[in-house]
């Protein structure tokens, strides 16, 4: 293996010391990857997992320092470890959601900035809230559009570089979502630290902001089953058959076992599957059923700090 303090050269003079002191030993666990594994990374992905710093670094020594094969390497070793989400953003900020009046087009914003001091200043909130004004005053398409939308007589660029010579930190729209539907609830999580839209095919009034609140607290990865990526599904159940496979069970129970995990991953992952936060002995599903048997979720963004 090259850490940061050792090459190939340390690399063969340990296999030869090996080879000269134990003739016939097995030099397969001294490993060389071409990908050199920093101390860093390795806090990287410990930070990401909670996995311990060897198993970390042995887990990234094995997948040639590719950060995702490395947490999948964690879990098919039976560790239980935090999911890789694509939703972890800028260390600090503001992120706002809001829709337009009408309900049918909603938007979610990240103003980023680089410390807490600035990010929970009232003055740096309201000016996150100018810019989401803006979005929604122009119907924005996407970041490089709002760019050049006027606030006042400044495009938002120059507004955010007014900003960042005012206060001296790194200041941007780092995140920005949009959707289009019947009706989209929004909502905003904590003090500005995340922000959920959800799209209905109908006015869902307050059972949108109970969806919302869902996502929030529960994070799905999709509205239902059928909406996880097959690539996904695939990665689950190859995990799932290591896992069994590890824990001793025949290899031809290993299939039925796997499939039992993906239906159990479905269940905890999926938004519609999900027991309902407000009332456990319900799912999502249910819950919706309850309240109007047409009323459905198209989609959803949830963006969060951290």
């Amino acid at each position: 293996m090259v850490l940061e303090e050792e090459g190939n050269h340390s690399y063969l003079k340990r296999i030869l010391l090996l080879k000269l002191v134990r003739p016939g030993a097995d030099t397969s666990d001294i490993y060389m990857t071409t990908t050199t594994i920093t101390a860093a990374d390795i806090n990287k992905l410990r930070q990401q997992t909670g996995a311990g710093m060897m198993d970390c670094r042995k887990a990234l020594t094995e997948t040639n320092g590719d950060f995702e094969a490395a947490i999948d390497y964690l879990r098919k070793k039976g560790q239980k470890v935090a999911a890789l989400r694509g939703d972890r953003e800028a260390k600090e900020g503001v992120i706002i959601a809001k829709t337009t009046p009408d309900n049918k087009t909603g938007f979610i914003i990240n103003v980023s900035c680089e410390t807490d001091f600035v990010s929970k200043n009232a003055e740096y909130v309201a000016f996150a809230n100018s810019i989401m004004d803006a979005v929604i005053a122009n119907d924005v398409k996407s970041a490089e559009e709002l760019n050049n939308v006027k606030i006042g007589d400044q495009t938002v660029a120059d507004k955010l570089n007014e900003q960042v010579a005012r206060i001296g930190e790194k200041i941007g729209v780092t995140r920005f979502e949009r959707i289009e539907a019947p009706f989209v609830a929004a909502y905003i999580h904590g003090a500005y630290r995340m922000g959920v839209l959800v799209a209905f095919n109908k006015v869902a009034g307050e059972a949108g902001k109970d969806i919302a609140m869902q996502i929030a607290a529960m994070n799905p990865i999709a509205v239902d089953a059928e909406s996880v990526p097959a690539e996904t599904i695939a990665r689950e159940k190859n995990i799932a058959i290591e896992q069994v496979k590890a824990e001793g069970k025949p290899a031809d129970m290993a299939e039925k076992i796997a499939m039992g995990k993906i239906n159990k991953f479905f269940k905890e992952s999926t938004l519609l599957g999900q027991p309902f936060v407000k009332d456990g002995n319900k799912s999502v599903a249910d819950y919706l059923k309850g309240i109007d048997a047409d009323l459905k979720i198209i989609s959803f963004k949830r963006v969060a700090m951290g």
